[in-house]
């Protein structure tokens, strides 16, 4: 503490926590539209009789500090003492010059306190031996309840394993889904669904209530392109600059993720070569990942190193593994997965590319990335629910490109975002749904809001045909009314 004067920090704490003079400050900060993970971490914090704290984990402005600031405002509007919050971020540098002994120890004597303290430390990685003072907290101080968020999970994770077992709780926030990028947005057009429609409940409608659903998603088709144009970036949703919102997922984003946050908090001797796998990945997004191939062509990073940059980009939130499984009595493809950027702007925005709407290759890898991004959101936490991808092991390798592996069934999800696609008798999601695999349910996402319903095919389980946009939504929705796992 010696090195930073009391009154600077003293400053810097009362510039973080404008309430304490006018508790209307915090409504500018705050913001009207709440997130998934708003409702868990308020649900975790404020549990009658289970004390936890809650850390929410994930990549640079997906809107975590958003969270934490809506949290504020709600305790505020409750009767809390706004003197008894206090938001401090990490990632300032006079901060990161003091622990979180002093902040505490400073923060108690500005003012009497009476009652719970409410903490919110943002981008708590950078706080030395983090997890240590938390547990200290926990066990010593019942009147304290903490928040805390990490752009990068290994330290966050690690340390509730390690020090945290039952004492907080780690919610990944991925980035937006469609569903709340059109709330955030306030459109208009958005579809009025009854409560309880369910994306597996489809095939029992008739052909008048399809088409009357899917036409009702027909507005929000332009706002679908620009979604995974420009991302699930809150901030970069809002802004009327597109180009601009691209530079900054290169710029702050991934470049200061890599840069910084990953070579800092995993000790990463060689940036540059950390740069290029991640730029290979952008590359085969989507492909399945051969780590022996991906060092011969990277030239002079070896295996082991690639399976541990691999390992870090995952805990930074940059991007997610799809692993294979068995579906069946088939012979499956074994120990390569599939990777996936965490948002489709994210590639697009690395590789620089322009136009992606009107290149099929291209959309088929954004829409398969897109899916992929809200399954594994959807199914985040349930329960002996896993998300991977079949392939089969030998005569044409072939593939679905999702397989959601349930406690008692799968469900199966094929990509064929392109015009009037087929699904030939000879595709292996046509294959298996014949089987008595214990597949509950097979979907085919496909382009156009006019190409839906039950196939041809003759198989013990419907293959329904529908438009990705929609499946998308829903997921999205189903989410956020807080019905995840339920598809």
């Amino acid at each position: 503490m010696a090195i930073i004067a009391e009154a600077k920090l003293i400053k810097v704490l009362q510039t973080y926590n404008p309430w304490w003079r006018t508790p209307e400050a915090i409504r500018p900060l705050s913001r009207p539209h709440k997130r998934v993970a708003y409702h868990e971490a308020t649900k975790i914090i404020e549990h009658p009789t289970i004390r936890r704290f809650a850390v929410l984990s994930g990549a640079r402005r997906v809107g975590k500090t958003t969270v934490l600031y809506q949290m504020i405002e709600k305790f505020i509007d409750n009767g809390t003492p706004p003197k008894n919050i206090l938001y401090v971020s990490f990632d300032n540098p006079i901060i990161k010059m003091v622990n979180i002994d002093d902040i505490l120890r400073v923060y108690e004597t500005l003012y009497p306190i009476e009652g719970e303290e409410y903490l919110f430390f943002d981008e708590v990685q950078y706080a030395e031996s983090w997890e240590l003072w938390t547990k200290v907290i926990y066990d010593t101080r019942p009147d304290i309840k903490l928040i805390a968020t990490g752009s990068s999970s290994p330290a966050l994770e690690k340390g509730a394993s390690d020090s945290g077992t039952g004492r907080w709780n780690v919610l990944k926030v991925p980035t937006l889904s469609f569903y709340e990028y059109c709330e955030l947005l306030e459109l208009k057009s958005r579809p009025e669904i009854k409560t309880g429609m369910r994306l597996t409940e489809f095939t029992k409608l008739t052909k008048g209530e399809l088409a009357e659903f899917m036409d009702r998603f027909t507005p929000l088709q332009q706002h679908f392109n620009r979604y995974i144009t420009i991302g699930g970036f809150p901030e970069l949703a809002l802004s009327d600059d597109d180009a601009y919102a691209q530079r900054m997922l290169r710029e702050d984003v991934v470049d200061k993720v890599i840069k910084r946050d990953v070579l800092t908090l995993f000790n990463v001797r060689n940036p540059i070569s950390m740069e290029k796998l991640f730029l290979y990945l952008c590359m085969t997004s989507s492909e399945i990942f051969n780590k022996q191939t991906a060092a011969k062509e990277l030239e002079n990073i070896g295996v082991s190193t690639i399976e541990d940059y691999i390992s870090f980009l995952e805990k930074s939130n940059l991007i997610y593994i799809s692993n294979p499984m068995m579906v069946g009595t088939k012979a499956a493809l074994k120990g390569k997965p599939k990777i996936y950027i965490a948002d489709a702007a994210i590639r697009s925005a690395v590789l620089m590319l322009e136009d992606v709407l009107s290149d099929d290759d291209e959309m088929g890898i954004t829409i398969e990335t897109t899916v992929y991004k809200h399954v594994a959101s959807f199914y985040q936490g349930a329960p002996s629910v896993h998300v991977g991808y079949y392939r089969k092991a030998k005569e044409n390798q072939k593939e679905v490109d999702i397989v959601i592996n349930l406690p008692k069934e799968k469900i199966l999800c094929e990509v064929k975002y392109r015009n009037s696609p087929s699904v030939p008798v000879s595709d292996a999601i046509v294959e298996l749904s014949k089987e008595d695999a214990k597949i509950a349910n097979s979907f085919v996402l496909t382009k156009s809001l006019t190409d839906y319903g039950v196939t041809q095919h003759e198989t013990l389980v419907p293959i329904f045909r529908i438009p990705a946009l929609v499946f998308i939504y829903m997921l999205g929705r189903a989410e956020a009314i807080g019905e995840s796992g339920k598809m």
